[in-house]
């Protein structure tokens, strides 16, 4: 055989073979989708996320990807986020609340939905449950404590909130007992919080108890300043608006739970279903309490509240 003909047959032989393939370039790298109605990316509970992602071995941006979408409490923005994640065909979307898990569900049915706080899961959605309506009760029951001559408690409530019928019924059930009358405020957006403080000054409301909500949660600074302008006792649901100058607030480790939602998406990723997987409720709540704003406020806070806070900032 000639050199000419097995250079021919030897190069023939290559182009026909196909070449191994790099593990590394084949492996589909799992994208998951971040739907929320509040939290930002840069937030301490989407870090909280990525942690427990690392936690089992997932890094963002080397072998799973993240597709971060947040409304930033424009409720109205969410389904056009939530339709985005769908038209990426992430593998799965994880979302930080009870409105935008709702979003999510009506965007997909097929898609797995991973819930790290929601109040009612069920179909193609799983994670974390919060029991709503006792932290309501024990939530007034608290601000009562830390302030025996409270009387007359505003209640400000999103109307879009899909909690507020229960959350304003456990409060009136609630409410007798402590001797507290109620007095419910919608508020549609953030424009409207100074002529809501106005009103709750006519009305001569001595303490506010501030309904859960992502529009709440995303103007916080300004809500806080206008409660302690008007001198007004309040508690809240998260710590996150003690941090920034809240009096008290009693609920669930929101970055714990975010931590958490991470062992959801690890199982729907290895092939488990939504369905088969346990819905969980928190076993920790946390009561934490600023003293600034208490001395702010001219408020003596019970040293019986004060032995049972988990967290007292001073």
């Amino acid at each position: 055989m000639s050199n000419v003909r097995l250079i021919v047959i030897l190069t023939l032989a290559l182009l026909t073979t196909p070449l191994a393939a790099d593990p590394q370039q084949t492996a589909k790298v799992p994208r998951v989708g971040v739907l929320a109605a509040a939290f930002s990316p840069a937030s301490l509970e989407c870090e909280a996320f990525r942690q427990g992602l690392r936690d089992i071995s997932y890094v963002e941006g080397e072998n799973i990807a993240i597709e971060w979408r947040s409304a930033y409490g424009h409720y109205d923005q969410l389904p056009g986020l939530a339709t985005e994640l769908v038209r990426l065909k992430v593998d799965v979307i994880v979302t930080e609340s009870t409105v935008a898990a709702r979003v999510a569900k009506h965007a997909t049915t097929t898609i797995p939905i991973v819930m790290a706080i929601v109040a009612r899961p069920g179909g193609n959605i799983t994670g974390m449950t919060i029991m709503s309506e006792e932290l309501a009760a024990k939530r007034l029951q608290l601000l009562k404590e830390a302030d025996p001559k409270v009387s007359r408690v505003a209640v400000l409530y999103q109307p879009a909130t899909l909690l507020r019928k229960t959350t304003l019924k456990a409060l009136e059930v609630a409410a007798p007992s402590l001797r507290v009358q109620l007095q419910p405020i919608e508020v549609l957006g953030s424009d409207e919080l100074e002529p809501v403080f106005s009103a709750m000054n006519r009305s001569r409301a001595d303490a506010l108890f501030v309904v859960d909500d992502p529009m709440f949660f995303t103007h916080r600074m300004r809500l806080l300043e206008l409660a302690t302008q008007n001198r007004l006792p309040a508690i809240y649901s998260n710590r996150v608006f003690v941090d920034a100058g809240g009096l008290m607030s009693y609920g669930v480790n929101f970055a714990h739970m975010f931590r958490h939602a991470a062992t959801w998406v690890d199982k729907i990723l290895k092939g488990a279903k939504p369905g088969d997987l346990p819905v969980e409720q928190p076993t920790v709540y946390q009561l934490v309490i600023n003293m600034k704003t208490a001395k702010a406020l001219g408020l003596v806070i019970p040293q019986s509240l004060l032995l049972r806070a988990d967290e007292v900032i001073r």
